[in-house]
């Protein structure tokens, strides 16, 4: 068999300068996405194959992630063994030291493991500053890492009562974005968390103002696009008291995205990916595994 080799990497950013996740049409030459810079930084490993990364889940511009994943195959030239999972970690933050992106752990996996498919469950937070009357006035390890609102307090219970709304399965039409590029992708999606606790600042004890913070957690096996982000837009226009719990159900059941009050929807910069999960099983790379799973695909004759 050949020495190319499928790794799984988890993978952080500051979203706040990059064009999303995912890599830029070659026309767009002002814009990069991190998709760019990973790919970038994979070709310095000096590969015989063009290296493409598969990544496990969108995320737009200005939206951050503490732990986002992708797949990629790699080849080494002649033949050469491939490279340990410790070293690809290394290399590869050696060689995007000048971008605000990282490589936090990296996985040999079975040759027909997708990063995309085989994840079990994303979970996002979505985090709140209350009663900051300007962004200016946030401590500089949160600004663009929060939505700041003038509002110092937010009707929680009332925000909880219509997560509870949310939980289970549901047709999230109305909580897709009206220029979604997916349109046909299945509405129907089972929310497991909503979410609503105290957060915490980055750099709050340092600080000389006191400000409280909230972090909405949302987890499902998938989204729609920018549901997350209609989501708790909603949920904070319930905090607002600008949405009854009673109007939020009616959206929900128009199962359509024109329901969808204009403007409520939250800016990007406060949401991050906070966690793709996978299964054990397909984490552990076996080469005997490996080689049996492509013999049952019939890409390998034995």
């Amino acid at each position: 068999m050949s020495n190319c080799a499928r790794y799984l990497i988890f993978f952080q950013y500051i979203g706040t300068k990059y064009s999303g996740v995912v890599k830029v049409p070659p026309h767009q030459v002002n814009y990069k996405g991190v998709q760019d810079h990973l790919e970038d930084a994979l070709t310095k490993l000096r590969p015989v194959n063009p290296v493409s990364l598969s990544i496990s889940s969108r995320t737009d511009a200005g939206v951050h992630a503490f732990s986002n994943s992708a797949h990629f195959d790699l080849l080494r030239k002649n033949n050469k063994p491939p490279f340990p999972e410790e070293i690809i970690t290394a290399a590869l933050n050696f060689h995007l030291r000048p971008q605000q992106i990282g490589i936090t752990n990296a996985y040999r996996v079975p040759d027909d493991f997708h990063a995309r498919y085989r994840a079990l469950s994303r979970t996002y937070v979505y985090r709140l500053a209350l009663g900051v009357p300007h962004n200016s006035l946030l401590p500089i390890t949160e600004q663009n890492l929060c939505w700041d609102l003038r509002n110092p307090q937010l009707d929680v219970e009332a925000m909880r009562e219509a997560a509870a709304l949310l939980v289970g399965r549901h047709d999230f039409s109305s909580f897709r974005a009206v220029n979604s590029d997916i349109p046909f992708k299945d509405p129907v999606k089972t929310l497991d968390v909503v979410d609503i606790q105290p957060g915490s600042s980055f750099g709050q004890p340092h600080f000389h103002r006191e400000i409280q913070f909230l972090e909405l957690t949302f987890r499902s096996k998938s989204f729609l696009y920018r549901q997350v982000r209609r989501m708790a837009g909603s949920l904070v226009a319930v905090g607002q008291r600008r949405l009854s719990v009673p109007r939020l159900k009616e959206i929900l059941e128009a199962r359509d995205t024109r329901a969808y009050p204009q403007g409520m929807s939250a800016p990007a910069h406060g949401l991050f990916l906070t966690r793709v999960e996978y299964s054990k099983a397909d984490l552990q790379y076996s080469p005997q595994k490996s080689e049996e799973q492509l013999i049952s695909s019939g890409n390998l004759k034995d």
